[in-house]
């Protein structure tokens, strides 16, 4: 009798606990998979970058849409990292919110892009991310990225 006790409990215990509740993703952690892009963009190095993204994630900026990550990468981003001396951001915020294996990444931000010409351009940026959490990490399923001119 002592041992189905014991049983009883135990088993008690296991369906009192979600089985979800040990998987929680750190919703905090998808901001750094962000910062991780950030610094590839920042340094105009976006080798590795591709692991940052699903396979099938979509890019959307300032009223386009790029497609894929390789595709905005080959036709978009790095033509134009390769053609600037400079980009750098500042300002930087984030705000993450979590939804089960899914984390809504909000950034808002300046930059500056130096041109080799040294001619200088400032924009206001904010984007919006969607991350999903997949074997272990956070990936970009959506990123939707918007700019303009700051007012003088």
């Amino acid at each position: 009798m002592r041992g189905f006790t014991i049983a009883a409990i135990g088993l008690a215990l296991v369906m009192a606990v979600p089985a979800h509740a040990a998987a929680t993703p750190d919703y905090q952690a998808a901001a750094a998979t962000l910062a991780q892009y950030k610094h590839a963009i920042e340094s105009r190095d976006l080798s590795g970058a591709e692991a940052l993204f699903a396979s099938d994630a979509q890019i959307f900026e300032s009223g386009g849409i790029e497609g894929n990550f390789a595709h905005y990468r080959d036709h978009h981003l790095a033509p134009e990292l390769k053609a600037f001396k400079s980009f750098a951001y500042k300002g930087y915020k984030v705000s993450v919110r979590g939804e089960g294996d899914v984390a809504i990444v909000t950034e808002t931000y300046s930059y500056t892009i130096v041109l080799p010409s040294d001619e200088t351009a400032e924009r206001n940026g904010v984007a919006t991310s969607v991350l999903k959490w997949t074997d272990g990490k956070w990936q970009i399923i959506s990123l939707h990225s918007s700019s303009r001119k700051p007012k003088a």
